[in-house]
């Protein structure tokens, strides 16, 4: 083998990519009729600017949506009217968790909350995958 034969083959580069995913992704089963559910969501900090909850079979419109103090009602789905808020409106320690009022079958879906907040990372987002079982189930 000649010099710089010996010279390349002794030189290795590594070259990393590192990507962290967020599994953020929790299974709730409830039944029908079920006065009140809570889908829990946590963002990792308080600097939090909105909170979109949406479901990914009816975008674009929202399941709710909560911005500079207030809900938007604009473009939220008619089946979610009254039937949604915050379990804190204050969003301590990041709680932005949905409760969802009278429960039925077609409340099935998976549900996206998206937060948005200000500063470095400013986008964190859950996902549920809620399964309402009819009643007596």
């Amino acid at each position: 083998m000649s010099a710089v034969t010996a010279s390349l083959c002794s030189t290795l580069l590594f070259v990393g990519l590192f990507v962290f995913v967020s599994a953020d992704q929790k299974n709730i089963t409830a039944q029908s009729g079920q006065k009140n559910i809570t889908l829990t969501c946590r963002a990792p900090n308080n600097n939090i600017r909105a909170v979109e909850w949406s479901r990914t079979d009816l975008k674009p419109q929202h399941v709710l949506l909560y911005r500079d103090g207030h809900f938007e009602p604009a473009n939220q789905h008619p089946s979610f009217k009254n039937r949604v808020d915050l379990q804190d409106r204050q969003m301590k320690d990041g709680d932005v968790s949905l409760i969802l009022k009278n429960v039925t079958i077609n409340d099935t879906g998976t549900y996206e909350c998206r937060v948005f907040m200000s500063g470095p990372n400013n986008e964190h987002i859950c996902n549920i995958s809620l399964t309402v079982d009819p009643p007596g189930e």
